[in-house]
């Protein structure tokens, strides 16, 4: 049976306890460090050797989808009525707004160590405790809007920027890719600095904390921010019905990218699936 992901402005009291639960009993049973691993692990740079699947490469949006696609299936072998909730920033910019509330995400850092005091993933509540990070830090951490250097959320007027690109992703497939679908969501810019963070990258960099490092995970928010990137994927396909995942073949020999980046049909690690097979998820969750 197809279910729905709703806007997390529009959850009822009820789902976002639910919610809530769902999240701290996955991480209670050790499943959610597993995903916290997993993308660390993946948090690979155009310059690092090896394939790149998950970030600063085409694949970066379909090994999303498998990602947040497999927390959400772990949900709801806890709570079969829970799906991941989408964050729409463009929207909900506040600060103060959902989903920084005190009955789901909770809210800002406080201003000393940046340490989440609110909410149900305050550490002081014993529920949340970071075991996997790139620091010994063990409570979650938060800076929204960048106290000491403000930076705002992406604006729709951004987004309709990567909408209006009709191809998927361009060579060299990577960070500098100046043109393409894939690199004008995730956002990497020329240059360096504010200018250079748009839109999926700039959400993670106003959220501050944990967000800013490979251990984004550990942050509940970034399932919410990354079903909202997928969303605006599923926008893109409809908006372009004719177009695809590209590259559609590997890069050829000589090429810089060759054997680093996975085309259409290539399988895409740590899953034996391809960026084709994640195409398409009409026949698994719909977007309200």
């Amino acid at each position: 049976m197809v279910y729905t992901r709703k806007d997390v402005s529009t959850l009822t009291p009820s789902e976002r306890r639910r919610f809530v639960i769902a999240l701290i009993e996955v991480k209670r049973r050790g499943e959610y460090d597993e995903f916290v691993r997993m993308h660390i692990q993946y948090f690979l740079p155009d310059g690092e050797n090896g394939p790149r699947t998950a970030h600063m490469a085409p694949s970066f949006l379909p090994w999303h989808r498998k990602f947040v696609l497999d927390l959400e299936r772990a949900l709801r072998r806890v709570d079969e009525s829970v799906t991941v909730p989408y964050w729409d920033w463009t929207r909900d910019r506040a600060s103060t707004a959902v989903p920084w509330t005190e009955d789901l995400l909770g809210g800002t850092g406080r201003r000393s160590d940046r340490q989440v005091m609110s909410g149900p993933f305050a550490y002081r509540h014993g529920q949340w405790t970071i075991t996997e990070g790139i620091t010994d830090v063990e409570y979650l951490m938060r800076d929204l809007g960048r106290s000491r250097d403000p930076i705002a959320l992406p604006t729709a007027r951004d987004v309709e920027g990567a909408l209006a690109d009709p191809v998927y992703d361009t060579a060299p497939w990577n960070s500098t890719s100046a043109k393409g679908f894939r690199n004008k969501l995730e956002g990497w810019g020329p240059g360096q600095g504010v200018k250079s963070w748009r839109n999926h990258n700039r959400v993670h960099r106003w959220v501050g904390g944990h967000m800013v490092t490979g251990a984004s995970v550990n942050d509940p928010v970034f399932w919410m921010h990354h079903a909202f990137v997928d969303l605006v994927w599923s926008r893109w396909q409809r908006r372009h019905r004719n177009t695809r995942y590209l590259p559609a073949k590997p890069p050829g020999r000589g090429d810089a990218q060759r054997g680093r980046v996975v085309a259409r049909h290539e399988t895409m690690p740590p899953w034996d699936v391809t960026p084709e097979d994640l195409e398409d998820h009409s026949a698994i969750y719909r977007y309200a």
